[in-house]
């Protein structure tokens, strides 16, 4: 029985080294709207269980991430999407739970990271007119609108040049928000910065397991198998390389910013740490533009997902494979242009952006990035001889499919009550 999709062979995009892996891997994951969040998550879990459950994220999906790369040709042939390997794994079941998984995923985190950019851009806005009229909406309008031009190159090898100046954009960011925030924090009565969580027991409750799904939101990368797909042969060892090479770049960032967010501002850090910035303006607004960039290439990775699950039952194999086709063109054209209506429309309408984050994290990102790749290897992956190396890799594997599908329920439970008490507190399209 064939996959419910074609596998359309490209080796002409398979020329990438691993340092465009390491670009397209760094953009989905290091984004601003992964970083924002961080020391909020940490405030809402205090500093033993904020930094633990932080440090446990990085490691668990740097190995999951690993295991997903080794599973590329398991069984002699050649994968192209997270869609089709879970398929070739687990048949038709896993590869619709897949396909609902990396969609929500995909789609979630696209209308966060657009409520990022559009307060991004906005924020610049407002530091040169300050009384401007220009609302929230009107800047996700104008990024929507960008993001609909860029949706107009073929495909994710097309968008490496753009993920390159991005991952210069991450590091631009982090170093600047981590030089600002450790200089606002230094400027503050350290006496007056509490650490104390707030709020009722069940307050507190419903912010930690939050904060969870915010966690896993910021590890969140469900394109592995399509990001190997670009790169050359042989192509296990340059994705292990380009891996490596971005969580250099995001441990460095991450837990930096975390700690000196959570550090400089304590409980009272905003959902963003753009938000907690004030001084020196103009670094701000560095970082504001840093942000705006950088997302603009992460939201082109989250939606070819999407974008090849329409461009597969809408064009023919030659016109897939034939970028310069007029009717892909205008196909192309068309669905990109409803995707990017209907992401524009909700992001404008409810700019929650913690919520998001936090229920993109715990139903989409936790199951694609924490608990499949897990399961994955432990049918499909070449376990080692050794006995007690198996049985090793075969505990750890079931404990993080089991520890992360617990987070995934608590993460949801979460960030569905906050998405509650946002929509009866503001009204829709709220100016943020």
């Amino acid at each position: 029985m064939g996959s419910p999709e074609r596998e359309v062979e490209e080796e002409e995009v398979s020329k990438g080294t691993w340092k465009h892996a390491a670009f397209h891997v760094a953009t989905t994951i290091a984004t601003p709207a992964a970083y924002a969040p961080l020391p909020f998550a940490l405030a809402s879990l205090s500093w033993p269980l904020g930094v633990t459950s932080l440090v446990f994220a990085t490691l668990t999906t740097w190995y999951s991430s690993i295991l997903i790369a080794s599973l590329w040709k398991w069984n002699g042939d050649k994968h192209l999407t997270y869609r089709n390997l879970a398929y070739s794994i687990f048949g038709s079941g896993g590869y619709w739970c897949i396909a609902l998984f990396q969609q929500v995923a995909s789609l979630g985190n696209n209308i966060a990271i657009q409520i990022a950019a559009g307060s991004s851009l906005k924020a610049v806005y407002k530091h040169y007119h300050e009384a401007g009229t220009l609302t929230l909406q009107h800047f996700i309008v104008f990024f929507g609108v960008f993001e609909l031009v860029l949706s107009q190159l073929p495909d994710i090898h097309s968008l490496r040049w753009v993920n390159a100046l991005c991952t210069f954009s991450t590091i631009g960011f982090a170093a600047t928000t981590i030089g600002v925030t450790i200089y606002a924090g230094k400027k503050m009565d350290r006496e007056s910065v509490s650490y104390s969580l707030q709020g009722s027991s069940a307050s507190k409750f419903f912010k930690a397991i939050n904060a969870l799904g915010v966690i896993a939101f910021s590890f969140g990368d469900a394109m592995l198998p399509e990001i190997q797909n670009t790169v050359r042969e042989p192509a296990r060892k340059n994705m292990y390389k380009g891996i490596s090479a971005a969580y250099s770049v995001i441990v460095l960032s991450y837990w930096q910013l975390a700690f000196s967010g959570y550090w400089a501002f304590g409980s009272e850090v905003e959902t963003n740490i753009l938000a907690s910035l004030s001084n020196p303006e103009w670094t701000v607004i560095m970082a504001n533009l840093f942000a705006a960039i950088q997302i603009s290439g992460c939201f082109q990775i989250y939606c070819r997902p999407t974008y090849a699950y329409f461009e597969e039952r809408t064009m023919s194999t030659n016109e897939l494979t034939n970028h310069f086709s007029m009717r892909s063109h205008l196909v192309r054209l068309c669905f990109t242009t409803i995707y990017m209506v209907l992401v524009t429309l909700i992001a404008a309408a409810m700019p929650f952006f913690g919520d998001f984050v936090s229920i993109c994290g715990a139903i989409g990102f936790t199951p694609l990035d924490f608990v499949f790749p897990a399961l994955a290897y432990l049918k499909a992956g070449n376990v080692p001889k050794n006995t007690q190396v198996r049985l090793l890799m075969r505990l750890l594997n079931i404990f993080i499919a089991i520890y992360f599908s617990i987070v995934a329920v608590l993460g949801c439970t979460g960030a569905i009550r906050f998405i509650v008490e946002d929509v009866s507190t503001y009204k829709f399209f709220h100016d943020m």
